[in-house]
């Protein structure tokens, strides 16, 4: 299994690392070590460090990645990889072709920064030509989490309809996420949590919060949960401290707590316009059983119905996010409704056990 970092491996991946390992399989991993090597090992797998860059384009370093991968599977001849994310897809699928594994299985867990232009970029099209080629054999099979990016890699003929697999998200434990009604504290709190990357929609929600503020300061609180990141559409640290004052709008980092968290919070802020798969913080704040105000946006979308479970706007408009966390936070009874459909749609659809199944089948399927 090709994972960019091992927090993502351990926040994403971990549950089916583990149930095909219960089946029989002897599991890898191939991910950047970003700290948490102890993790992944007491687990039960053996952990090879990645060199990649997960957020750069640089040439040199990309094809570092591709030679490492491709000198790795030519020597141990794994009867399958999964590689997990855009790029592994790219390089890991191609060295895969190349030396002829048995099983491959592509999981796009969002096409990111890249293809988040109305239009696909000459770099784009290379990148689906080259996928194109090393999906183009026998025993490959391709994981999708929202219908807009499997519609490109159809439309683009990267893939044929028989290779399509699908699942709506990375799943989630909904014993652990366990539905919680919201807290009565008189401050309402709501929460982002995500990278502080532009594109997640950080600065349009504190822009918002601003606009809120004269109306419901002390009344209301905005928890920002995430770490800072070196891409390059990044937050700085001087920008969340400059915008985040620890009472009103609270930046409070990387967090290992954020279960509890959304436990304490009233209402999910997530107006993201990054190419998502099926965004992990929705799916935990559904399970919880949050209303949620996210953009109309690829991925985000697949979480949300308009006025069922939390409201969509459109992508960048502060405006908009406003209107609609005031709308929730005049009226408890609408966030209490909203939330009960959260934790409804959460049990039609993101439950761990089906993810699991859905990969032991495919693994199953690819094996020789």
């Amino acid at each position: 299994m090709v994972v960019n970092e091992d927090r993502f491996f351990l926040s994403h991946r971990k549950p089916v690392a583990l149930a095909a390992k219960e089946a029989g399989f002897d599991v890898v991993i191939l991910t950047k070590d970003t700290g948490r090597r102890a993790e992944v090992e007491a687990l039960g797998f053996p952990m090879v460090e990645l060199p990649i860059n997960p957020t750069g384009m640089n040439l040199t370093q990309e094809l570092k990645t591709f030679l490492f991968l491709f000198n790795l599977y030519r020597k141990e001849q794994p009867e399958l990889v999964h590689h997990v994310g855009i790029k592994n897809m790219l390089w890991g699928g191609l060295a895969a072709r190349l030396t002829h594994i048995h099983g491959i299985v592509n999981a796009v867990s969002g096409l990111g920064g890249l293809f988040n232009a109305g239009k696909l970029t000459a770099k784009t099209r290379a990148i689906l030509k080259v996928m194109k080629y090393a999906n183009s054999r026998p025993k490959v099979k391709v994981i999708f989490q929202n219908n807009d990016d499997k519609s490109i890699f159809l439309s683009r003929r990267v893939i044929v309809q028989d290779q399509l697999e699908f699942t709506k998200g990375s799943g989630i434990d909904l014993k652990e996420f366990a539905y919680v009604p919201e807290p009565e504290e008189e401050v309402i709190n709501i929460i982002f949590t995500a990278r502080m990357v532009r594109e997640k929609g950080v600065c349009d929600l504190i822009e918002a919060a601003e606009m809120l503020k004269p109306q419901y300061q002390g009344k209301i609180r905005f928890l920002l949960c995430g770490r800072l990141t070196p891409n390059k559409t990044g937050i700085t640290e001087d920008y969340m401290k400059e915008h985040c004052d620890g009472e009103y709008i609270n930046w409070l980092g990387e967090r290992n707590d954020v279960k509890q968290l959304l436990e304490k919070s009233h209402i999910m802020a997530f107006p993201s316009y990054y190419r998502e798969g099926v965004p992990k913080s929705l799916i935990e704040a559904s399970a919880i059983g949050r209303p949620i105000v996210t953009c109309d946006s690829t991925g985000c979308r697949d979480v949300v119905e308009d006025g069922v479970n939390g409201f969509l706007v459109e992508p960048q408009s502060p405006k908009q996010i406003a209107e609609a966390l005031k709308k929730l936070i005049d009226d408890p009874e609408l966030r209490r409704r909203m939330g009960k459909k959260s934790r409804e749609f959460a049990e039609r659809d993101f439950s761990i056990e089906k993810v699991v199944d859905t990969h032991l089948r495919i693994y199953r399927s690819l094996a020789k």
